[in-house]
């Protein structure tokens, strides 16, 4: 086998490779050998059928197969023989396929890169310095309280106020003529929840039970309806029934929707700080995790990577998209745009470069106890936490899991030891905000 390798732009590379007709020849014929054992040609016993037939009936389909077979076999071997690491599947093209004449095709693919990391010890890392306080705890029962609320109807002279529900019709009009979408009947509003477009909460507060008013909105220049952005539109209005929001008492009844068992507040308040302190960890971490990769990959943004990497991490990310929003209908994750997941995708293959490259460097191996402290914090938001210790100790792809997880948060900590920490005091809301807007 005679091979020739050409550097094509960037990290693509190109194989010209020429196998000898005998071993394409000698392939052919012992597969049609093989094959006449076994197939039924009419006017023949089985197996008796003459070479000559066999080969006029099957020779075309088994020598495809073999070229096939040759061409996969014949790049293997060609690029271990130059000692290249291929991303994603060759692009094969036949170049001589001629009977009697050597076997001569190109390969062309793309290799990994050769990841150089850079050094950082000049790269500056956040991280947020935080506690939760007893102002937010206070606010937390409050939440928890808006969650439990209750409605109650009001006096139907009472006036819509700001936090009330309303239940209403709306009809909305474009230069006088009702458009898809813009009509409901019995619609459940909480006012000041920003759910509706701009201007369109506002102009109810005040509105009564049994009142009907037209109102005036304009939508914003990003809506999705195209015929709707930025248009000026009216709505007809018709409240039903006005209710103002009840909270809840801090009861036993209460606490016990929060799989708390107590009749005291005192104790309450100390399981609610107990899980804001375990959200604040977690919340530091993703943030921590999140700016030493941002650093990570600032330092090394030279970084080239295969587009076929990202093309598959494209298309897992149009399956999980659509996994995750398609629920109730069906949306076909090859018809998502494929742009709208390639930044994503391209930080995703960067940073796995990256950290393998990072892994390998400083010969990072998963630590039991890491693995083990994982498992931990999993299962202490469970009610039976060592039911759950025992499904993770137990199941092979779930500990690989973890595994993976682990080595991810040895490498953070390696960034954080070879880059600049520089602490930033801030709050448990601030911290929490921003690691739920990271995880979006």
């Amino acid at each position: 086998m005679q091979v020739s390798l050409e550097t094509l732009t960037g990290l693509e590379r190109k194989l010209t490779i020429s196998i000898p007709a005998k071993s394409v020849e000698e392939e052919v014929g012992q597969r049609l050998a093989r094959l006449s054992k076994n197939v039924r040609i009419d006017g023949f016993r089985p197996g008796k059928a003459p070479q000559k037939v066999i080969q006029q009936r099957y020779g075309a389909d088994v020598r495809n197969e073999v070229i096939g077979d040759q061409m996969r076999k014949g790049f293997v071997e060609a690029v271990t023989q130059e000692k290249l690491n291929p991303a994603g599947n060759p692009k094969f093209e036949l170049v001589d396929n001629e009977l009697g004449k050597d076997l001569s095709f190109v390969a062309t693919f793309e290799v990994y890169p050769e990841v150089k990391l850079a050094n950082m010890s000049d790269v500056e890392v956040e991280q947020p310095a935080a506690t939760v306080e007893d102002d937010d705890v206070e606010n937390m029962l409050s939440v928890l309280r808006k969650q439990q609320v209750e409605w109650e109807t009001k006096a139907e002279d009472a006036a819509s106020e700001d936090g009330d529900k309303v239940v209403i019709d709306f009809e909305g009009f474009l230069e006088g003529e009702a458009f898809e979408g813009g009509k409901a009947e019995k619609h459940e509003l909480v006012l000041g929840s920003n759910s509706m477009i701009p201007g369109f909460e506002e102009q109810i507060q005040g509105m009564k039970s049994g009142e009907e008013r037209r109102i005036t909105v304009t939508f914003p220049e990003d809506y999705q309806a195209e015929n709707l952005k930025g248009k000026t539109t009216e709505f007809d209005i018709k409240v039903h029934e006005v209710k103002a929001p009840v909270e809840p008492e801090m009861n036993a009844e209460f606490f016990a929707k929060y799989g708390v068992e107590s009749n005291d507040l005192d104790s309450f308040k100390v399981e609610v700080r107990k899980n804001m302190d375990r959200e604040l960890r977690q919340a530091v971490k993703t943030l921590v995790k999140n700016n030493a990769l941002d650093a990570l990959l600032s330092a090394n943004e030279a970084l080239d990577v295969p587009s076929a990497l990202v093309d598959q991490e494209i298309h897992e990310l149009q399956h999980q998209f659509a996994n995750q929003y398609g629920s109730g209908s069906k949306i076909d994750p090859h018809q998502l745009p494929k742009e709208l997941f390639k930044d994503r995708a391209e930080r995703r293959v960067k940073l796995g470069l990256l950290i393998n490259s990072l892994v390998e460097e400083h010969s990072i191996k998963v630590e039991s106890a890491r693995v083990e402290a994982i498992i931990q914090d999993i299962a202490s938001t469970y009610q039976d936490p060592e039911q759950v210790v025992e499904f993770y100790k137990n199941n092979k792809e779930q500990k690989a899991k973890l595994d993976a997880l682990a080595i991810e948060e040895q490498a953070v900590d390696k960034i954080l030891e070879l880059s600049k920490v520089a602490e930033k005091v801030t709050t448990y809301e601030e911290v929490v905000r921003q690691a739920h807007q990271n995880r979006g």
